[in-house]
């Protein structure tokens, strides 16, 4: 390379630093507001909206593939990541960057450190994504590498760890009942990689001591990952309670409008791992995006981050009011003389209640809150619980959840069919469960539906 070309390549270095010192003191600016008001505004500020153009006061829509560059030089200092740059959508996009921007902002909220995010194509591969780097193999490596989960996890996350890790060679340690800590105690040697629980779980309800996890993770210098879905942001925060990295499925309680499919990770910096080098701990979330993520493609469609941008301004509000209906819902349901038993954390004789109270609270409140998420049990069997079920009329049937209709299934025959009769036990998955997650209508209107199904068994 000529001195030249050195130096054309070094001025666009040197914008870069500016451009890159300047946002950071916005960022800052912004992690000092409030939690409604980051939702609603990101990081897109007025100064760049009219910088983007038009002046629009929503974050653009940016559906092209690549972005062109001034000259040789530009590209070079782009394709090397010495300056900002979204190169190709494969990689990074402006319109997920600032979804991106916006979920780690929420995550780290009242955190003194700060995180940042990689949005992926569904949940499943935020999930996949956040831990293969982990379960890499080391040829310093004596013992079968494990890790240790909770057996109470949504199905297809079941199904990746009880499957496909194994065919990479990695042994998943299930915990049946995650709020015991001396389960997970016994589970964890020097081959452990990483912790994982989610919270609370799908469809049962199960919840773990997070700050307990966060301590035994950190003596063997593991990280903790969440995976916190129903919760979101606006109830639970696992980074300020300890954990390393947070899964999200947007599809479901972020992008309530049902619209599109999508995942996040969210890693703090300076996580917790033995087995990363200091590059991807220092930004695990970044140093993904640029490398694991960019040779294995698992991107989000910059359309479906414009959806959920926008479902995610009114978070907190909806999680706030699902929650109450919900409550209203599992109240009705736990005194119906045809239901067996109702998992919902926030009933007072609940055996996880007071677990759950520590951890699940209205962000910017002391008030506890338990989200839009239940399940229960029909008495009489499996053939009853169908009865039931065929005979919802307002309710939709369906495998979704966190949708502003309210939708209910049977686990067994839907979302976790495919993990057995084993597994099944294993996670506490009765063939008479339904799972009912409860969105924005009035509740008396849900409570009528399900009353008049009840009532037809």
């Amino acid at each position: 390379m000529s001195n030249s070309e050195a130096a054309g390549v070094e001025r666009y270095v040197q914008l870069g630093r500016e451009y890159t010192a300047k946002r950071k003191e916005f960022r800052e600016k912004v992690r000092k507001l409030r939690f409604d008001t980051i939702a609603v505004h990101g990081m897109y500020s007025v100064e760049e909206a009219f910088a983007q153009g038009q002046g629009g006061i929503i974050e653009p829509l940016f559906p092209s593939t690549s972005q062109a560059y001034r000259d040789s030089d530009e590209m070079e200092a782009a394709l090397a990541y010495r300056i900002p740059t979204w190169c190709y959508s494969r990689i990074h996009n402006p319109t997920i960057f600032y979804l991106e921007e916006t979920l780690s902002l929420l995550e780290a909220y009242g955190c003194a450190f700060d995180a940042s995010a990689l949005c992926t194509a569904s949940g499943m591969a935020a999930i996949k994504q956040a831990v293969e780097p982990l379960l890499a193999q080391d040829e310093a490596q004596s013992g079968e590498i494990n890790f240790v989960s909770s057996a109470q996890v949504y199905g297809g996350t079941f199904q990746l760890f009880n499957v496909r890790m194994k065919e990479r060679g990695a042994k998943v340690r299930w915990v049946s009942q995650p709020w015991a800590m001396k389960e997970w105690e016994k589970m964890v040697d020097k081959q452990t990689r990483f912790l994982y629980t989610e919270m609370p779980s799908n469809p049962q309800q199960a919840c773990s001591d997070l700050q307990s996890l966060a301590k035994l993770a950190k003596h063997f210098q593991i990280p903790l990952i969440v995976d916190s879905t129903i919760a979101t942001p606006a109830l639970l925060r696992p980074l300020q309670h300890g954990a390393d990295i947070v899964v999200q499925s947007l599809t479901k309680t972020i992008g309530s409008g049902g619209a599109s499919i999508g995942g996040a990770i969210i890693a703090r910096h300076d996580l917790t791992s033995r087995h990363l080098d200091d590059a991807a701990k220092a930004d695990y979330a970044v140093w993904l995006k640029l490398w694991p993520a960019r040779d294995s493609g698992p991107c989000m469609s910059p359309y479906s981050a414009f959806f959920f941008l926008n479902d995610l301004r009114t978070l907190r509000i909806k999680v706030e009011w699902f929650s109450q209906n919900t409550e209203a819902v599992a109240d009705f349901l736990a005194q119906h003389a045809r239901v067996e038993a109702v998992d919902y954390l926030g009933l007072k004789n609940h055996k996880l209640h007071e677990l759950a109270s520590r951890y699940l609270r209205l962000v910017d409140s002391e008030r506890p809150a338990f989200g839009h998420l239940l399940s229960f049990t029909i008495k009489g069997g499996a053939q009853e619980a169908r009865r039931f079920f065929d005979n919802l009329q307002r309710i939709f049937r369906a495998t979704d959840l966190g949708r502003i209709k309210s939708v209910a299934t049977i686990p067994a025959i839907s979302t976790h069919q495919q993990q057995g009769d084993e597994g099944r036990r294993l996670a506490g998955i009765p063939a008479n469960m339904v799972r009912l997650c409860v969105g924005g209508e009035h509740p008396d209107d849900i409570i009528a539906d399900l009353d008049q199904a009840l009532n037809k068994i």
